[in-house]
């Protein structure tokens, strides 16, 4: 098999693949996308992006797309001690960009957004998988990779290597990428439902830090929602999964917090399942013409609801430095160095809000008792996750004002 040529190789036709292979296509870089799957469907995945993030769907061109498919403007988050809301942020008054958070159906997405990567000129295969790739040296050797289709298999040489396949990645695999990987903390479990007796115009957050529990209930519109349970890896005996287990999840939500009567006309339409909530990730995401993106590069705890926004961070930066540096290799190592020191500050506010909001016993109980009551005269000593994501203070002045080793006393 003689290889055909393209500039780009992207593997992996969700959010970050097709975002990416259409931002690039538009720019005439010769694009291929390939995309195991023929047919999207409903699984238990991210499916709100926090307003840090939808500024990058805007900056990349498709925030429009996403909203005129049915995407959900989402403006505010509620949060719950008890049956109301004891705090309530409306995101266009409180965010640099006065962006809101965008919810939307997976599925969904990911056809609106592989479909604006083909309308842009880049050749998509639906049904197709990489099955192996030899990488390159930039810019002395060109990476191969080998593709299987329905026809047969075909060899494609291409300038760059994107791997866009998630967490289990075969890119990373293939291309000898050391993964690091946190150990699991917590346990996610997550639903979707249809009729759920919650407001729509807010993400709904119930949090018990004396149980290591919370509750998060995300609406896509139509009276659909993504209603999550978070615990701590102990608390439970086993994870909540299979939709036996529904009932299961309800008392978990309601024990946090959620009122019952909400679950009362609601049906799951969608498989219940549970992950372990931890992060893994690749330092530089760059080595010899292959280059990692969203999940592949670093999958941030899903209990925090940044994935989505990381993801379009990494398609951002990384298409911003190819457009604008005829040497790929140099393009390629620079976003994998912006991407590390993100990442970076991701992970470590990640790490401190599960600490002091998840773990279980005597010491955990007396530093909240110690941290808690000065954030609700300063809410400021808590990085704002879903305003500013990584670019929020998370350097070691940061890290003691959060844990209130600053100095400050409490008046009385």
């Amino acid at each position: 098999m003689t290889p055909c040529s393209y500039d780009v190789l992207i593997v992996g036709g969700g959010l970050g693949g097709a975002a990416l292979g259409r931002a690039l296509a538009s720019a005439g870089v010769r694009t291929l996308i390939v995309e195991r799957e023929t047919t999207f469907r409903d699984r238990v995945r991210g499916e709100g992006i926090f307003p840090w993030g939808v500024v990058e769907a805007r900056t990349l061109g498709i925030e429009r797309l996403l909203l005129d498919d049915g995407a959900h403007a989402v403006p505010f988050w509620k949060r719950y001690a008890g049956a109301d809301p004891d705090d309530c942020r409306d995101f266009a008054a409180t965010t640099p960009a006065r962006t809101v958070c965008l919810d939307f159906y997976h599925p969904a997405m990911q056809r609106t957004l592989l479909d604006a990567a083909q309308a842009s000129g880049a050749i998509v295969l639906r049904g197709a998988e990489v099955v192996s790739i030899e990488p390159g040296e930039m810019p002395g050797k060109a990476p191969v990779a080998e593709i299987q289709t329905a026809a047969g298999k075909q060899r494609v040489k291409v300038r760059l290597v994107v791997g866009a396949d998630g967490r289990r990645s075969m890119v990373r695999r293939t291309a000898g990428f050391s993964l690091n990987q946190d150990a699991g903390r917590l346990m996610v479990a997550g639903v979707l439902y249809e009729g759920l007796d919650a407001p729509e115009d807010a993400i709904h957050h119930f949090q018990r830090p004396a149980l290591g529990q919370t509750a998060l209930i995300y609406p896509i519109g139509g009276q659909r929602f993504r209603t999550y349970f978070v615990s701590w890896i102990g608390q439970r005996t086993h994870p909540i999964s299979g939709n036996a287990h529904i009932g299961e999840l309800v008392d978990a939500c309601v024990e946090t917090g959620v009122p019952r009567d909400w679950f009362e006309h609601a049906r799951a339409i969608g498989p219940l399942a549970a992950y372990p909530g931890a992060d893994s990730w690749v330092d530089h995401p760059c080595d010899a013409g292959v280059v990692l993106i969203g999940d592949a590069a670093g999958a941030s705890d899903p209990s925090w609801g940044s994935g989505l926004a990381l993801t379009l961070r990494d398609v951002r930066v990384l298409r911003d430095r190819l457009l604008a540096n005829d040497d790929w290799e140099a393009a390629a190592h620079a976003y994998a160095f912006e991407h590390d020191r993100y990442y970076g500050a991701l992970h470590r506010v990640h790490d401190w809000l599960t600490q002091l909001l998840y773990e279980r016993g005597k010491i955990a109980d007396e530093r909240r008792a110690r941290i808690l009551p000065c954030f609700a005269m300063e809410p400021d000593r808590v990085p704002d996750l879903r305003g500013l994501g990584p670019e929020a203070p998370s350097d070691e002045a940061a890290r003691r004002r959060f844990f209130v080793e600053d100095g400050f006393l409490p008046a009385g």
